[in-house]
């Protein structure tokens, strides 16, 4: 399989990021020939509270996931539409929510992201729970016979999440994210490899680049990194696209001369009493 992932500098113009993002997804799936191709978080619309209540969709008629589906559909791809600000009647917030879409165009799996980014970093404060709520369920699915994770930006901080995608069958884990340009200097990297050697998975991670208002500084460098914790692909410093092709059959070989999965003990595992981290 040969997957991409799509960098964009995303700002608060809808019209405009959904243009930048069909272009990149034309060239990764024409040129690059990528068959899975996954997009940022946020890659319809970045912007402050306000703009993203106000520029929120719905899954079923929005106009950014209506048009991902025509795009999955007219280029004949898996289409990984990182994550939208998505509306759901009943919700009392809006969902950061993440749609896996099939060549034909149709829904192949939706997830909500778990983890809220509520930090303070390089001076600003983040509190993604006051205006989103987290999902609840852990989603994988298959494209083209590869069992997929998702997963959303912040998440990568919880090994938790990925290894039980991991051990439910994913082979390949997606990382649509916004990653701030303050941590990901020195957390992205590292990061996205310990996630790809402790789970023996690919990872695609989609990355905004760049200045966004009100105070997002994003920090690119886009990768697909393999089992084995090599990065296979990195993104310069600009909206583009990158592109690897996923050996299967090593990850396979990598899974059996250095089984780890295999060797867990979940028996002996016990969580200790819960406690809240840093009191």
């Amino acid at each position: 399989m040969r997957a991409a992932a799509i960098q964009l500098n995303s700002t608060n113009d809808k019209a405009r990021n959904l243009e930048a993002a069909r272009r990149l997804i034309r060239e990764a799936a024409g040129d690059g020939a990528a068959e899975l191709i996954v997009l940022p978080e946020k890659w319809n619309l970045l912007g402050d509270a306000a703009e993203l209540e106000a520029g929120a969709e719905s899954l079923d008629g929005g106009s950014s996931i209506e048009a991902a589906r025509g795009w999955a559909r007219e280029l004949g791809i898996h289409l990984l539409a990182g994550s939208i600000a998505e509306r759901v009647a009943a919700a009392e917030r809006l969902f950061n929510t993440s749609v896996l879409i099939d060549p034909g165009g149709e829904v192949a799996a939706v997830y909500r992201k778990i983890h809220m980014f509520d930090v303070e970093v390089g001076g600003v404060t983040y509190r993604e729970s006051e205006h989103e709520q987290p999902g609840e369920e852990i989603v994988t699915a298959s494209a083209s016979g590869v069992e997929v994770g998702l997963s959303v930006c912040y998440d990568l901080r919880f090994p938790e999440l990925y290894r039980i995608l991991a051990v439910r069958g994913a082979r390949l884990i997606t990382v649509p994210s916004a990653f701030t340009l303050t941590t990901g200097r020195d957390h992205w990297e590292v990061l996205l490899r310990a996630r790809a050697i402790e789970n023996q998975v690919f990872l695609i991670a989609a990355n905004q680049i760049g200045e966004s208002p009100p105070h997002y500084s994003s920090y690119g460098r886009s990768m697909i990194v393999d089992p084995w914790g090599v990065v296979l692909a990195q993104a310069p410093d600009r909206e583009c696209f990158v592109g690897a092709d996923l050996d299967l059959e090593r990850q396979g070989e990598i899974r059996e001369s250095l089984p780890s999965l295999a060797n867990r003990r979940p028996r002996a595992y016990r969580w200790p009493e819960l406690t809240e981290a840093g009191a």
